[in-house]
């Protein structure tokens, strides 16, 4: 069967499961509703959960909403608004405005994973970072809903894309990215620095991110260097069918992309299952809320421009183009020691199994020409890729880490804008960025 009717095939399917859903609705419906003198019972309970799980592993889930509308700053209560400041043909620049907010929150780009999943993922990211942040987001679209007249996109496009958010919004910002973004992000910073310095944001923060992949190789890592281009050009591969506004465009359908993250924790994913289906028959609403929350924003998933997917798998897991001093944005060469004003903070996860412990350090001695002072690494001990961002440990421990890193930097500007202003000298000898701030975590400033 040729990879171009895989997509094809997919969605036939889903329409031949259409009516089995609808069934499953009125099954689960019917064994819920109070009126049913069986709802309270345990073989009725059985028969609603049944249906439900059918329900759930049959359909598709698509894009849900950021539904964030306050947050708490200083004990009160502030309403927040999204708006689209920015829209290029594939993608969006959200600001999330807080309204009445105090005027000195550092401006802060984040930047979302353009590997499968929408831009909500990252909710609890930009939930904990509110309070003390002006925040902004990249929210990637789906390439199926963009149709063809609008070109395409490809790695170069995307760090080009970096470069207008940034001077969008500079020059006085901040940058996160989280995972993939990492390696797009390096490289326009890199490139404002050398091209259009007064743009280049005051400090990027690069999380879980695949600098340098030939180092503590992954199974993801392992995966791209054991198969040709060619191979990823032949499976990974489809068009879009013909009733989406993208039609004949070639992308990496999101559905491939997500058996790819189910299957590298298949047993925990089994297990989270089995907790809901529990959970439905004893009645514990709480947890089976919290299931269906996380799993209608995992089990949503985009579509990813062919082009973008295949040069990231070439020049980044393959090539290491990157780290080598080999990487070309249009006709200029990507010389990471470029970076001169951008302080770089590097967070790692103990336990990752998609960006291994040193992947993302490795940025650090490639930005030779960076103070030391203004570089540093935090180790998030006991957290996971996912745990890097969302959680427990990304609201206690990493988060206030940023925040330190950023105001530290702020405060740093400031002082040195007030010396220029009064004439005063600057201090041959600077104090360097603080130390670990919480108990628990490994943060090193690293020599280059």
């Amino acid at each position: 069967m040729p990879n171009n009717m895989l997509y094809t095939l997919r969605d036939l399917q889903q329409v031949a499961l259409t009516p089995l859903q609808y069934g499953a609705e009125m099954l689960r419906d019917t064994f819920l509703n109070g009126a049913n003198p069986l709802s309270e019972t345990f073989p009725g309970r059985v028969i609603a959960a049944e249906a439900d799980m059918m329900l759930r592993l049959t359909r598709r889930f698509e894009q849900p909403a950021f539904n964030i509308t306050e947050t708490m700053i200083g004990g009160k209560k502030l309403a927040v608004t999204e708006c689209d400041i920015m829209d290029l043909p594939f993608c969006s620049l959200k600001h999330f405005q807080v309204q009445e907010a105090p005027a000195n929150r550092p401006k802060l780009l984040v930047g979302a994973p353009l590997s499968g999943h929408f831009s909500t993922l990252l909710r609890g990211t930009v939930e904990a970072l509110l309070p003390f942040h002006d925040v902004y987001i990249t929210d990637w679209k789906n390439s199926r809903d963009i149709p063809l007249s609008q070109a395409y996109f490809d790695l170069d496009d995307c760090i080009e894309y970096y470069m207008e958010f940034l001077r969008e919004l500079g020059p006085n910002v901040h940058v996160l990215g989280v995972c993939q973004p990492s390696v797009p992000i390096l490289m326009a910073v890199s490139m404002l620095n050398k091209l259009d310095k007064k743009n280049a944001p005051r400090s990027m923060i690069l999380m879980g991110g695949p600098v340098d992949t030939r180092i503590n190789p992954t199974e993801v890592n392992r995966l791209a260097m054991e198969h040709p281009l060619e191979w990823f050009e032949k499976k990974a591969i489809s068009v879009v069918p013909p009733w989406y506004p993208g039609a004949l465009r070639r992308v990496y359908p999101g559905f491939l992309q997500l058996t790819g993250f189910m299957s590298m924790n298949l047993d925990r994913h089994i297990d989270s299952y089995y907790g809901y289906f529990n959970d439905l028959i004893k009645g514990n609403e709480d947890g089976a809320k919290k299931h269906r929350e996380f799993y209608n924003e995992y089990l949503s998933v985009m579509d990813i421009s062919a082009e973008f997917y295949l040069q990231t798998v070439e020049r980044v897991f393959q090539k290491h183009l990157l780290p080598k001093g080999e990487f070309k944005w249009r006709d200029h060469l990507v010389d990471l020691g470029d970076i001169t004003e951008t302080a770089l903070l590097c967070i790692e996860g103990e336990l990752d199994d998609i960006s291994a412990v040193g992947q993302t350090e490795a940025a650090i001695p490639l930005c030779r020409n960076l103070p030391t002072r203004m570089k540093k690494h935090h180790l998030q001990l006991k957290a996971g890729h996912y745990g890097l961002f969302n959680g427990t440990r990304w609201r206690e421990e990493v988060r206030p880490l940023i925040s330190e890193f950023i105001h530290e930097f702020e405060r740093g500007k400031r002082a040195n804008a007030a010396r220029i202003k009064t004439n005063k000298p600057t201090s041959r000898h600077q104090k360097p960025l603080s130390g670990p701030i919480t108990p628990g975590v490994v943060t090193a400033a690293i020599v280059a």
